[in-house]
C-alpha cells in the first residue's frame, strides 16, 4: 500500500517545478561562437549545411551584431579564407582559389590582401580571355535554368568572375538576375506555405549577395508567413488541438531555429506529460502511454518525460499490488487508517504536499482500495469544496504558489469540473499581474517564472502574448 501512495504522490509532486527551468533556453550566441571556433580550427571555413565557421559566426552576429568578439571571429575567418586561397593558387587549383577569393570578398577581407591574389588568379586563368569564357559558360547555364546547383551552374561561375574582377558589370548583372529568380521562387514557396523551401532559397541568395535589393521585401513576406504559422499554432494550442499546433510549430522550425516555435512545442509536450500524469493517477495506463508517446515525439530529451515514464511504471506496479487479494478485515483496517490520515491532512490544509501524506494522496489511496465505499464518497464531497476555498483564500492573500497547489488538488479531484476554466484563468492572470510588477522593477528572472506559470496554468489567457513580448524585450 505504501508503494501505491508514494507512487501516486510522485505523480503530482515531481512536476510542480517551474516551467521556466526548461522553457527558456540560454542564449545560443556562446554556443555558436564555440562551434564556429572549432570549425575554424578544423579548417571548415564555409558549408552549405550551416556548420562552417562563416555560417556559425554570422548566425551569432544575427543575434547580437554589436559584439566585438563576433566581429573579430569573422575577421579571423576572412584571413583563414585568404590563406586557403593562397595555398590553392600555389597548388594550381584555380577553381578552388576563385571560390575562396569570392568568399573572402563576402567576408569583407581587406582589399590590400585580396587585390594581389585576384591579380595572380586572373593571370593564371588566362587574363581577359579566361574571364570571357567563364561569362559565356555562366550565361549558358542561366539560360538552361541551372542556377546554383553545381560548380558549373550560373551563380558559381558569375562568382568566379567577380572574384577576379569585382566590378565586371556583365557578371554583376547576370548574378543579380539569377538571384532575383531565386527570390521569386522563395516568395512563391512562402505563399504556398512551404516555409522550409523558402528559407533554403533565401539562405542561398544571402550567401551570394546579402545586400540584394529585393532581399528585404522577400524577407518581409517570409516573416509574415512565419508569424501567420506561429499564430495558427498558438490558436490551435489554446483550443486544445495539440497535433495541429505541433504541426504548425514544426513547420516554422523547418525554416530555421525559432525560440517561440520551440517553446510552443515544449508547451505541447508539457501538456501531454501533464495529461499522462492525470491519466496515470486515475490508473488509465494505456491512455497515459499514448500521451507520453506524443510528448516523446516533440521533446525526446525532456527530463520531465523521463520522470513521467518512471511514474507510470511505478504506479502500474503499485496498482497491481493494491489489487492483490486480501481479507475483508485487513482491507477495512487499511481503509480506516487512510481516512483518518486524510482527515488530519485536511485539517492541516496539506492538499497535495508533502508527497505521500497529503489529503489528495490519502484520498486516492482510499479510493483505489474501496471506490464504492460511502465514506470515501463523502470524503470526496467534502474535500473538493475545501480545495476551492483554499484557492480563493490564497488568491486573496496573493500566495500564488499555494493557490496553484489548491488548484491542482481541485483539478485532480474533479478534472471535468466546468468551474475549473475560470479558476485557471484567474490564477494565470494573477501570475501575470505580479510578474508585470516585478518586471517593472527589473526582476526578469521572476518575470520568466511568472510567464511560465501562466502559460502552464492557462495558455489561452489573452494577456500572455503581450507579457511574453515584454519579457523577451527585457532579455535582449
Amino acid at each position: 500500500m505504501a508503494i501505491g501512495v508514494a507512487a501516486l504522490a510522485l505523480v503530482l509532486a515531481l512536476f510542480r517545478q517551474p516551467l521556466a527551468n526548461w522553457l527558456w533556453p540560454e542564449t545560443k550566441i556562446q554556443q555558436l561562437l564555440d562551434d564556429g571556433r572549432s570549425a575554424l580550427r578544423a579548417g571548415h571555413l564555409s558549408a552549405a549545411d550551416g556548420r562552417g565557421a562563416r555560417e556559425l559566426f554570422e548566425a551569432a552576429a544575427a543575434l547580437d551584431p554589436d559584439r566585438s568578439d563576433i566581429r573579430n571571429a569573422l575577421a579571423q575567418t576572412a584571413q583563414a579564407v585568404l590563406e586557403q586561397a593562397r595555398r590553392q593558387l600555389a597548388a594550381g587549383d584555380r577553381e578552388a582559389a576563385t571560390r575562396s577569393l569570392a568568399l573572402a570578398r563576402q567576408l569583407q577581407a581587406p582589399s590590400a590582401d585580396i587585390d594581389p591574389l585576384a591579380a595572380q588568379l586572373q593571370q593564371a586563368v588566362g587574363g581577359d580571355d579566361g574571364i570571357e569564357q567563364l561569362l559565356q559558360q555562366a550565361e549558358a547555364a542561366q539560360a538552361q535554368g541551372r542556377l546554383d546547383d553545381a560548380a558549373d551552374a550560373a551563380l558559381p561561375l558569375y562568382q568566379r568572375v567577380l572574384a577576379l574582377q569585382p566590378d565586371k558589370m556583365q557578371a554583376l548583372e547576370g548574378r543579380d538576375e539569377v538571384l532575383s529568380d531565386l527570390l521569386t521562387q522563395a516568395t512563391r514557396a512562402a505563399d504556398r506555405g512551404d516555409l522550409a523551401a523558402a528559407a533554403a532559397l533565401l539562405q542561398r541568395v544571402e550567401r551570394y549577395d546579402a545586400g540584394h535589393a529585393n532581399l528585404p521585401a522577400v524577407k518581409a513576406v517570409m516573416n509574415a508567413a512565419l508569424e501567420q504559422r506561429r499564430q495558427q499554432g498558438e490558436r490551435d494550442f489554446a483550443r486544445g488541438r495539440l497535433q495541429r499546433a505541433a504541426d504548425a510549430f514544426e513547420q516554422v522550425l523547418a525554416a530555421g531555429e525559432d525560440p517561440a516555435a520551440r517553446q510552443g512545442l515544449q508547451r505541447i509536450a508539457h501538456a501531454q506529460v501533464q495529461e499522462a500524469l492525470r491519466l496515470t493517477a486515475d490508473f488509465q495506463f494505456e491512455l497515459a502511454e499514448r500521451a507520453l508517446k506524443h510528448a516523446r515525439e516533440l521533446a525526446p530529451d525532456s527530463p520531465e518525460l523521463s520522470a513521467a515514464e518512471q511514474v507510470l511504471q511505478r504506479t502500474r506496479q503499485a496498482r497491481q499490488a493494491m489489487e492483490a487479494p486480501g481479507t475483508g478485515a485487513e482491507r477495512e483496517r487499511r481503509l480506516k487508517v487512510l481516512l483518518k490520515q486524510l482527515d488530519e491532512a485536511e485539517a492541516r490544509q496539506e492538499w497535495l504536499l508533502p508527497p505521500g501524506s497529503s489529503a489528495y494522496d490519502r484520498f486516492k489511496a482510499a479510493q483505489a482500495l474501496a471506490p464504492q465505499d460511502a465514506r470515501v464518497k463523502r470524503a470526496a464531497a467534502r474535500i473538493l469544496p475545501a480545495a476551492r476555498r483554499c484557492l480563493d483564500d490564497n488568491l486573496r492573500g496573493n500566495r500564488l504558489r499555494a493557490a496553484r497547489t489548491c488548484l491542482d488538488a481541485w483539478q485532480a479531484l474533479a478534472p471535468t469540473d466546468p468551474a475549473l476554466t475560470a479558476a485557471r484563468r484567474r490564477l494565470a492572470q494573477r501570475w501575470l499581474a505580479v510578474g508585470s510588477e516585478r518586471l517593472g522593477g527589473g526582476d526578469t528572472a521572476f518575470a520568466q517564472q511568472a510567464l511560465a506559470q501562466a502559460q502552464q496554468i492557462d495558455p489561452a489567457t489573452p494577456e500572455i502574448a503581450g507579457f511574453n513580448e515584454r519579457v523577451r524585450n527585457a532579455l535582449r
